[in-house]
């Protein structure tokens, strides 16, 4: 699928475009859209207050997520963007982890691979208020809670439509962007899907990190309400 944008498709190879509001979406020619969808809008003022609930039905069950704007608004910008454009519909949660400290599930790929995104990229917001996680004596680690939602990432500002879950306490470096938590029925299917366990593979019988057995589809994300 090409998924370049019209912009691109037109102008004849001029450089990406980046949007011009404070949030700075750029385009991301050599990884274009998994599926078709426009750049989101940068307003000058990016909406910072209040929560923002997603409804996310799920082939295992509900996963609603409450966006915090004042905690990443550019991500919750670009999320909610992509879930009006309906990207998320109709994609399965490609990954899960069941490491003692990284107890995740990972989703917004709608190729399913774990290498697809919207065709642009963003900046990190990291968090700061995050406490030291209690299994890594360096200080290091932060503890991601369970009922986390956060950013997955390829490195520094590479912010895409990737994300994760978390339905065990986590220790990661805080280089991942947390924009938001899971309501309590959301927990619960997430630990109906790590509940399942991970596929084994010809090399691995008994893999802590890999495919869901559950396959966990995406149904229908969309926002419900602010408040």
């Amino acid at each position: 699928m090409s998924g370049g944008s019209a912009a691109t498709a037109s102008d004849g190879g001029a450089p990406p475009r980046t949007t011009h509001g404070p949030c700075q979406y750029a385009q991301t020619p050599d990884e274009p859209p998994a599926r078709p969808v426009p750049m989101p809008p940068d307003p000058r003022r990016t909406p910072h207050r209040g929560v923002v609930d997603v409804a996310v039905a799920t082939s295992q069950g509900p996963l609603p997520l409450h966006l915090d704007q004042a905690k990443a608004p550019c991500t919750v910008q670009s999320f909610l963007h992509l879930a009006r454009h309906g990207f998320y519909d109709r994609t399965v949660c490609h990954r899960l982890t069941a490491y003692p400290t990284l107890k995740v599930l990972q989703c917004g790929d709608p190729t399913g691979s774990g290498e697809g995104g919207p065709g642009y990229k963003y900046k990190d917001e990291l968090p700061v208020d995050l406490p030291p996680a209690p299994t890594d004596p360096t200080g290091a680690r932060r503890l991601y809670g369970r009922g986390l939602l956060a950013m997955a990432n390829a490195g520094p500002n590479t912010n895409g439509s990737q994300f994760f879950v978390v339905y065990g306490d986590s220790a990661l470096r805080p280089n991942y962007t947390v924009f938001g938590t899971v309501g309590p029925d959301g927990l619960a299917t997430l630990d109906k899907v790590a509940a399942g366990g991970i596929q084994p593979t010809t090399e691995n019988p008994a893999p802590v990190d890999g495919t869901p057995v559950l396959r966990t589809e995406l149904l229908c994300v969309r926002p419900s309400n602010r408040h």
